[in-house]
């Protein structure tokens, strides 16, 4: 690329043809811009207007808390339409996003005042969830200290077998001691 050559955004760039907005057209850089900007400009222009805690509310709508005691909660769920890939399976970024929040929601069994901030979180993946699967997410402390906590997070079918597994640690805000 040559030194005066300009970098285009994706805002900058111009659908070219009308194609699958869940596939790429081509593997190739420009096919992959094409279609990043084809799936972010798709939106319609209020999407910026939706309130604090919405993302939160879409993944968690449906989702029903089945047991809870100090260190632990399990919930489940029928897994929607909207939370699934182009495969039709739970997507893996919302199966991240459930161990954030039920990770956090373990914490605060604990009778922790906050469920802190990320630090760290780990998922593996072990198996898939198609949409319309019932399927039991279980959040346990490891440990709740005065500045870290540490969570696991599991996601299984109702058979037993584990979709996916995630740690999550946290920071806590350490209160002052005057």
């Amino acid at each position: 690329m040559s030194r005066n050559a300009k970098v285009s955004t994706m805002a900058e760039q111009q659908p070219t043809h009308t194609q699958n907005p869940i596939l790429p057209r081509s593997s190739t850089l420009e096919g992959v811009r094409e279609w990043l900007y084809n799936m972010s400009n798709n939106l319609p222009a209020s999407i910026d207007e939706l309130p604090s805690g919405f993302y939160d509310a879409l993944l968690l709508q449906g989702t029903r808390v089945d047991h809870a005691e100090p260190g632990r909660i399990v919930c489940s769920l029928i897994v929607p339409p909207r939370l699934v890939n182009s495969g039709n399976f739970l997507h893996g970024g919302a199966i991240a996003a459930f161990v954030d929040i039920i990770g956090s929601a373990a914490i605060f069994t604990t009778g922790a005042k906050s469920s802190g901030v990320s630090v760290e979180i780990n998922v593996s993946y072990l198996d898939a969830a198609k949409s319309g699967e019932e399927i039991e997410i279980e959040g346990k402390v490891l440990r709740v200290g005065r500045a870290i906590a540490f969570v696991t997070v599991e996601l299984r079918k109702k058979t037993g077998k584990l979709v996916a597994q995630g740690r999550h640690t946290k920071y806590l805000a350490v209160t002052s001691k005057l």
